[in-house]
């Protein structure tokens, strides 16, 4: 070892030695507090590029998940009114049919058409009540219950990040009741051409619960699809820039004694220069 008091040499290596120790000490550190070893291009560049193009994917299926459940909101909601509208079919069909009956005496006749206009009108509120997010698909929103109006309310929704949509399909339950208040039963007559009618429409609100569970059932396996492609994403993105939290704090630990030997081999290598010093007592 060269003895000098202008250059010292092991206190610049020990300087260089704690530099490098305090540095990484601060990088473990940062991976320990924020739970990430890649937190910027700085970090990785090539992997904080892939990381936030997978940050993007899974803010995008996010959304579109989002989308489908409300879908789904809307779907159920409508799904329950028909199922609603159906069982009281049960009913209406019931008080036709007893308003076919030619033994009905006038004052009964009027007490099955006093009922049927009431199971109607049950109806009419069924359907309005079918509304999900300001959205009904059971009846044209602009001028419900009205024949001359032939617009189905479609809603189509955003179902991958391709851009596929699924629709669910309008289903004018609406008609239904327009046809059916047009009927009467106040006589066993008129009740037998209801009779009629109300056979159509019972075809249409059967339809309609048929398409409305399709729907539902695809929404579903769509919604469960992409969130185990989510999941998949982000484990892939956690791979990628998660930190190790059980090696990182290992590392820390011993990175803070590589500082604090730096800290005493810089103070002894700093003491040289008193032993030149010594040579001239």
């Amino acid at each position: 070892m060269t003895l000098s008091i202008r250059t010292n040499p092991e206190a610049l290596a020990a300087l260089r030695n704690l530099n490098a120790a305090g540095a990484r000490v601060a990088q473990i550190g940062a991976e320990v507090s924020t739970g990430l070893k890649v937190r910027g291009a700085k970090d990785d560049a090539s992997n904080f590029a892939i990381a936030q193009g997978l940050r993007l994917d899974v803010r995008a299926i996010n959304s579109v998940i989002q989308g489908l459940n409300n879908a789904k909101g809307i779907n159920k909601v409508a799904l329950a009114g028909a199922t609603a509208v159906s069982d009281l079919m049960t009913d209406i069909r019931k008080k036709i049919t007893e308003g076919a009956n030619e033994g009905n005496t006038a004052q009964q006749q009027q007490i099955l058409q006093n009922d049927y206009v009431e199971m109607l009108g049950q109806m009419r509120q069924i359907l309005e009540n079918s509304t999900f997010n300001d959205v009904n698909i059971l009846i044209e929103v602009a001028v419900p219950f009205n024949l001359a109006v032939g617009t189905v309310r479609d809603v189509d929704v955003l179902s991958n990040l391709e851009g596929g949509t699924l629709r669910l399909d309008g289903q004018r339950l609406d008609l239904s009741y327009a046809v059916l208040i047009n009927e009467d039963i106040s006589t066993p007559a008129n009740a037998l051409a209801a009779l009629t009618a109300f056979e159509q429409e019972e075809e249409r609100v059967a339809t309609a619960l048929g398409s409305l569970g399709a729907n539902l059932r695809a929404l579903e396996l769509q919604v469960n699809q992409l969130q185990a492609t989510l999941d998949a994403t982000e484990e892939g993105l956690g791979n990628i820039v998660d930190a190790d939290m059980a090696r990182a704090s290992a590392e820390f630990t011993a990175a803070q004694v590589r500082q604090q030997l730096s800290v005493q081999t810089l103070g002894i290598a700093n003491n040289a220069p008193q032993i030149a010093l010594g040579l001239f007592q």
